[in-house]
């Protein structure tokens, strides 16, 4: 599959996703510097989240309406507050995409609702991505579908059956090209509990391309990740944790996501293919093996013994599996000191 002007798949090095979400802090002029650095660490894309607090909940604060979690970084909240909050006004869109285009990082957006859809794509966004907690929001799935973009899809939470009516849904309404995320829907995630094995597990099921949106710290389950064949890589990030925000506490920083994208690329190089044998790398290593070798002088009908011939480096005699065979028997000829074995000599 194709986004903008890159290829996804598995013969592409990992496309990294840096995912801006409230960490602006509500300052276009943060948002940008996000860009830039994001840009400057060697992401691929940078994804925006498409909605208002009123599109997303109500200005209520009855029972479900905020977050009484003591685990949760938003415990307390009102899920009003908290969107209005983390919300990126919809009139930042296009100097932000505009500044992405500039520094050649790929822009979209996840929508959360129809409007946000027609919003963005009066914007030209290439591809679109449904959050976990919109994986079964089949209306939204299909009218994404319809615009006949590549879509990316975080399975949080989800089931393999509502997996399989996403799926079916956003083909059905026009979907040809799809990436399944492996995502844990907690703030920060464990890597006890992001499960990758899931990842070749999904593409398996569902025939398209996968990734994972990582919310745990560091880079290595994302890294593990690629190893298990995933070909996309979302992660939140931020200028400084130390800035706050409202998911800063989950976010990379520049120097991080630096490494992610060097270190995803390297997992994705070493895959290779399955080979056994030396590369051609390792050809010129191979005269450095172990050999047989003559270690003491030794004179014609001399006997090899164990004192005048071992295995040592380089490998320009003989294989070691054959020092059984010379062990008794006598020299040919006379043998110095550092010579090589071969068969000539018995």
């Amino acid at each position: 599959m194709k986004i903008a002007h890159r290829l996804v798949n598995r013969d592409q090095p990992p496309f990294v996703i840096a995912e801006m979400s409230g960490n602006h802090n509500q300052s276009l002029e943060r948002a940008l510097a996000i860009v830039e650095a994001a840009a400057a660490a060697g992401a691929h894309a940078l994804k925006l989240q498409t909605y208002t607090a009123d599109t997303m909940t109500l200005d209520i604060a009855g029972a479900g309406f905020s977050i009484q979690d003591g685990n949760s970084l938003w415990n307390g909240r009102s899920l009003y507050d908290l969107y209005r909050e983390a919300s990126t006004p919809w009139e930042w869109h296009g100097p932000i995409f505009e500044r992405c285009r500039t520094l050649g990082l790929i822009p979209f957006s996840t929508p959360f609702d129809e409007t946000a859809v027609d919003f963005l794509e009066q914007l030209g966004a290439p591809c679109y991505k449904v959050a976990s907690f919109e994986n079964t929001d089949l209306p939204l799935i299909r009218r994404i579908a319809a615009t006949g973009k590549p879509m990316i899809v975080s399975t949080g939470m989800a089931t393999v059956a509502e997996l399989d009516e996403s799926v079916r849904a956003a083909r059905a309404a026009g979907c040809r090209e799809l990436v399944l995320l492996k995502c844990t829907s907690t703030y920060p995630a464990t890597a006890e509990n992001s499960n990758v094995l899931t990842v070749p597990h999904l593409r398996t099921l569902f025939d398209c391309e996968v990734g994972i949106s990582d919310h745990t710290m560091g880079v290595g389950v994302a890294v593990a990740a690629v190893a298990l064949g995933a070909c996309v890589i979302e992660k939140h990030f931020t200028l400084r944790r130390a800035d706050g925000g409202v998911d800063s506490a989950f976010s990379l920083e520049p120097e991080e996501l630096r490494a992610l994208v060097v270190e995803s690329e390297r997992a994705w190089q070493s895959l290779g293919s399955v080979r056994y044998g030396p590369t051609a790398a390792e050809k010129n290593s191979l005269a450095f093996r172990r050999s047989l070798y003559v270690v003491a002088d030794v004179k014609a009908g001399e006997a090899f013994t164990p004192d005048n011939l071992r295995a040592i480096r380089p490998g320009l005699g003989l294989a070691p599996k054959h020092l059984d065979v010379f062990l008794g028997k006598k020299a040919g000829r006379d043998i110095a000191r550092g010579t090589p074995l071969s068969w000539d000599m018995l």
